[in-house]
């Protein structure tokens, strides 16, 4: 078949791993940390991310974000750190998207000093913020779209005529929209990264990363990676690329449910501000349009001042109160005391993270059970 494939097809069917033996209808799982080394074609080790499931997964995954190759990680943190620390040596410079997810913040700015690479945080999400940081030095434009927890869009297509103008490599973090709403490489942009725990894997039961990029790219950072460790165990491989299959279903249910909720969450009198991309009110909904097939399933909120934002969330009794996202379920979860908790309070406050912002992610449930559970928890604390 030279057609290209319809995302579910390659959802389910490209990557897999061919039961040669029993002829069954899923990928079979090769557990073994030891393999041959005389007689092979390749030398296979986990460590090295060519085990047969991992092989395989990867050609997956380089499908859905249409790149040339990618690789998997044990986290989304070991795909991001690897892959910044294949590109960046001493003296470098790098200019990161100041709202980003904070883990990210918190890596670059406790280890890229010990290493000696210089960064530099843009004060918003404009490209014209990005132009003004550039230097001789700078390797890399790290953004993150649409960014975590308050959803901005960043104008992937400037972003990469900016970079290859000055020669510089361009990385995005691609969790949030996932492949199924956006594509980066057909803006330009270099490296697309995930934290594949969240909508790749969709059942809140792994942790991964993965990165997609051109050969040269990937091979790059995989020369960085066998070093790091960052390698995924075999079984999850396994479930990563089962939870894939259905990736295309899920998302495009979820994304459907988080415009009715960001709708019905912006006309209710007790939310002070809905962050979502689907919505005219967000300040880049042109620009989410433009780059995005759809707007997603993460959003954020807001609560009046005088409802508090745990007590909120513990008289949730539908909607989960959870750590991660991206599961079928819906989720709900407080930066400040979570994924932004590394942060002072006057770094939150810069990037418009307040005690009462909670981002929301949107499962699969019907909107009207959700919404009702909303507002049954305001009205207990009214």
């Amino acid at each position: 078949m030279n057609k290209k494939l319809g995302i579910n097809t390659t959802c389910v069917h490209t990557g897999e791993v061919k039961d040669t033996q029993f002829k069954g209808a899923i990928s079979p799982i090769f557990m073994a940390t030891s393999y041959a080394f005389d007689g092979v074609d390749v030398k296979r080790y986990p460590r090295y991310y060519n085990t047969p499931n991992q092989e395989m997964l990867c050609k997956k995954i380089a499908a859905l974000e249409q790149t040339e190759d990618a690789l998997i990680f044990s986290s989304g943190m070991a795909a991001i750190s690897s892959t910044m620390l294949a590109f960046l040596k001493r003296g470098d410079h790098v200019v990161v998207q100041q709202v980003i997810y904070g883990g990210t913040y918190n890596f670059i700015v406790s280890e890229f000093d010990k290493y000696g690479i210089e960064y530099s945080f843009t004060a918003s999400d404009k490209v014209e913020d990005f132009i003004s940081l550039i230097k001789e030095n700078t390797k890399i434009l790290y953004i993150e779209t649409p960014s975590n927890p308050l959803l901005g869009i960043t104008d992937m297509q400037a972003i990469s005529t900016i970079a290859k103008q000055n020669n510089i490599l361009t990385m995005i973090d691609n969790t949030f929209a996932s492949p199924i709403n956006q594509i980066p490489t057909n803006f330009g942009i270099d490296i697309i990264i995930h934290s594949a725990t969240k909508y790749m894997g969709g059942h809140s039961d792994i942790s991964a990363g993965a990165v997609a990029g051109s050969k040269e790219h990937i091979e790059q950072v995989w020369n960085t990676a066998i070093n790091l460790g960052g390698n995924l165990s075999d079984q999850t491989v396994w479930l990563l690329e089962r939870s894939l299959k259905t990736l295309n279903l899920r998302v495009k249910e979820q994304t459907k449910n988080a415009q009715i909720m960001a709708e019905y969450l912006e006309g209710n009198s007790n939310i002070d501000a809905v962050y979502y991309p689907g919505l005219k009110s967000h300040p880049q909904h042109e620009i989410a349009k433009k780059q995005m097939k759809g707007f997603g399933a993460m959003l954020a909120f807001e609560l009046n001042e005088n409802l508090d934002a745990m007590d909120f969330q513990r008289n949730l009794k539908l909607i989960k109160s959870s750590m991660s996202l991206a599961g079928l379920e819906s989720t709900t979860v407080s930066p400040v005391q979570t994924t932004h908790a590394l942060l002072s309070e006057e770094e939150r406050l810069e990037r418009g993270i307040k005690d009462g912002l909670i981002r929301f992610s949107v499962g699969i449930e019907e909107p009207e059970d959700l919404i009702a559970d909303i507002e049954q928890a305001i009205k207990s604390l009214q």
